[in-house]
């Protein structure tokens, strides 16, 4: 039979782990709310936003260092073995990851306040849907480390997908639209700028796929099509 200590430690050490994947989840979701809002933001013409949004991307970067932190402690002192390895490995690549999609989400809010200066020249559509999407990523991808579910991930591959589509589409619409009237070719790049800031988003979030499927396989595969 095992020895009463030793148990006690793996089950300290199960603790350490289920609450560092907890606070990943917690990071994650605040960028998700920054993407949210940073959308709106490009919605509302909101030009406080930057403001805002800057906040919210320090509450993350105190989380990203707070975890690295927790990463380095259990390195440290519980000296862990294959899968667990894996796992903290990989957890500080993927706080990275979600670092700079909360970085973008700041991107499109200073990029909001320019497009707030006059009435855009066309609906937004596309990039809401993008915003959707990302968030949806998100929201899959980290689920999927949680619960050690690469379904997710595959949903998540297929969104970031679409993702693509919409980046690519929305950049030739935009283009053809300069081509026609000029005058919008402010704006226009602007709104092209956005689009990429959040195609990069589902990259680092699709990057984070990789990690989740390194953990759960042992093997690290590109996910990027």
């Amino acid at each position: 039979m095992e020895p009463v200590t030793t148990r006690g430690v793996r089950r300290t050490f199960e603790d350490h782990l289920r609450e560092l994947q907890e606070n990943v989840l917690r990071m994650g979701a605040a960028v998700e709310e920054m993407v949210a809002r940073a959308v709106d933001a490009l919605r509302h013409g909101d030009v406080a936003a930057g403001e805002k949004m800057e906040q919210l991307d320090n509450v993350v970067d105190r989380y990203n260092i707070e975890i690295e932190n927790e990463c380095l402690h259990l390195l440290a002192l519980q000296q862990p073995m294959a899968r667990d390895l894996r796992t903290i490995a990989a957890t500080m690549k993927i706080i990275g990851d979600i670092e700079r999609v909360g970085d973008y989400c700041v991107d499109v809010a200073k990029t909001a306040a320019k497009l707030a200066e006059r009435p855009l020249f066309k609906p937004l559509v596309d990039i809401p849907r993008m915003g959707q999407l990302v968030q949806q990523m998100l929201r899959e991808v980290l689920e999927g480390f949680v619960n050690r579910d690469l379904e997710r991930i595959q949903r998540m591959i297929e969104a970031d997908d679409a993702v693509d589509g919409l980046n690519r589409q929305l950049h030739d619409e935009l283009v053809a639209q300069i081509e026609h009237d000029p005058s919008v070719a402010r704006q226009a790049v602007w709104l092209i700028l956005v689009a990429r800031y959040l195609e990069r988003m589902a990259d680092h979030i699709t990057n984070i796929g990789e990690r989740v499927f390194y953990v759960e396989t042992g093997n690290l595969r590109e996910l990027h099509q």
